[in-house]
């Protein structure tokens, strides 16, 4: 950080209690209750807001890219997937009158 530059804060605002919190933008703020301030007027003015977090960015920590093998699956569970499944006809009983 620069020090002609605030600190960034991501922000995520929840729609409806009990709806999941979504990442809306970041505003650049001197602390995290300013933060909180510029996100309501940033993002809760024109839309449904219930909620609002703000979250230093400096405090997240993410995977890196270069990572991303750690999600891929570590067995075949191919068999779960109806993909290889054929779908079966009904066999006509005695009396049917329905076309099959």
């Amino acid at each position: 950080m620069t020090d002609t530059q605030w600190p960034i804060f991501e922000v995520f605002h929840q729609q409806t209690r009990g709806e999941p919190h979504v990442h809306v933008g970041s505003v650049h703020a001197v602390d995290a209750e300013t933060a909180l301030l510029m996100a309501k007027e940033q993002f809760a003015r024109r839309q449904a807001c219930v909620n609002i977090w703000v979250v230093a960015a400096d405090d997240i920590t993410a995977t890196p890219y270069e990572d991303a093998d750690i999600f891929e699956h570590g067995t075949d569970k191919s068999y779960r997937e109806a993909f290889g499944y054929q779908t079966t006809k009904r066999a006509k009983a005695v009396g049917d009158t329905e076309e099959i």
